[in-house]
C-alpha cells in the first residue's frame, strides 16, 4: 500500500489462528505506545495449516503435522504465561479447528483496497473476534459482520471470498513468505533484521531502534 510505504514500518508475518501472533500484536501495541510516531505494519499472511491443506484449499485434519498432544499442552502453557505477562484476556488458548484462509483472503483484499487505518482496524477486529469472542473467522458471514463494524463494505468481503484470483494471490504470498525464510509466526522484520515469536516490547524496540 502506498500510504503505508510512506511511513516507517515494521514487517509482520502472521496467521490469525496463531495465538502467539495475537499476543505478539499486543506486545507490538505496547511498544507502539512508547513511540512518538506510529510504526506502520506491513503485514504478510502465513499459512500455519499449509501441511494439512488439500489442493482445493480445504484442511485435512487427519494429516500428521508432527504436533501431538504434548506439543499443544506446551503451547497452552506458553499462551497462559504470555497472557499474564502482557495482561491479555483470551477466550481461547488454541484454535486448531478454525481455518484462517478466508480471513487472510479478506484481509489481503482490505489491505489492497482500503486505507491503512481501515485495514489496521479490520485486522485487529479479526484477531479479537477469534481470540476474545470465540467466533469462527472461517465463516464468510462472520467476516462480513467484522467488516461492517470496521468501515469495510460487507459485500466487498463476500465478493473477495468468491474471487479465485485473489485466493491464488494469497497462496502466492504464502509461498513468498517461505522464500523469504519465514518458517514460523509471528515473525517481525525491520531493516534486514528479524525476531520470531511473541517477543516482549523491549525486544521489538531493540529490533527497530537498536536500543532498550
Amino acid at each position: 500500500m502506498s500510504e503505508t510505504a510512506e511511513r516507517e514500518q515494521i514487517t509482520v508475518y502472521s496467521d490469525y489462528v496463531c495465538p502467539f501472533c495475537y499476543l505478539g500484536r499486543h506486545s507490538l501495541q505496547e511498544y507502539q505506545e512508547s513511540r512518538e510516531e506510529e510504526l506502520a505494519i506491513e503485514w504478510h499472511p502465513f499459512d500455519l495449516r499449509a501441511q494439512k491443506r488439500d489442493a482445493d484449499g480445504t484442511i485435512d485434519h487427519s494429516v500428521d503435522d508432527g504436533k501431538d498432544d504434548d506439543y499443544y499442552e506446551q503451547a497452552r502453557q506458553n499462551v497462559r504465561r504470555l497472557q499474564e505477562e502482557y495482561d491479555v484476556g483470551m477466550d481461547l488458548e488454541i484454535a486448531t479447528d478454525v481455518d484462517s484462509l478466508p480471513a487472510q483472503v479478506a484481509s489481503v483484499h482490505v489491505q489492497e483496497t482500503y486505507d491503512y487505518g481501515t485495514w489496521r482496524d479490520f485486522d485487529w477486529a479479526v484477531f479479537e473476534a477469534l481470540w476474545t469472542e470465540g467466533r469462527d473467522i472461517g465463516d464468510p458471514d462472520v467476516l462480513a459482520d467484522i467488516a461492517e463494524g470496521t468501515g469495510v463494505d460487507p459485500d466487498d468481503v463476500h465478493a473477495a471470498l468468491d474471487d479465485d484470483d485473489l485466493f491464488d494471490r494469497v497462496h502466492a504470498l504464502f509461498d513468498e513468505a517461505h522464500q523469504q525464510g519465514v518458517t514460523g509466526v509471528p515473525t517481525f522484520a525491520y531493516d534486514g533484521y528479524g525476531a520470531r515469536g511473541a517477543v516482549p516490547p523491549a525486544q521489538l524496540k531493540r529490533l527497530v531502534e537498536g536500543t532498550e
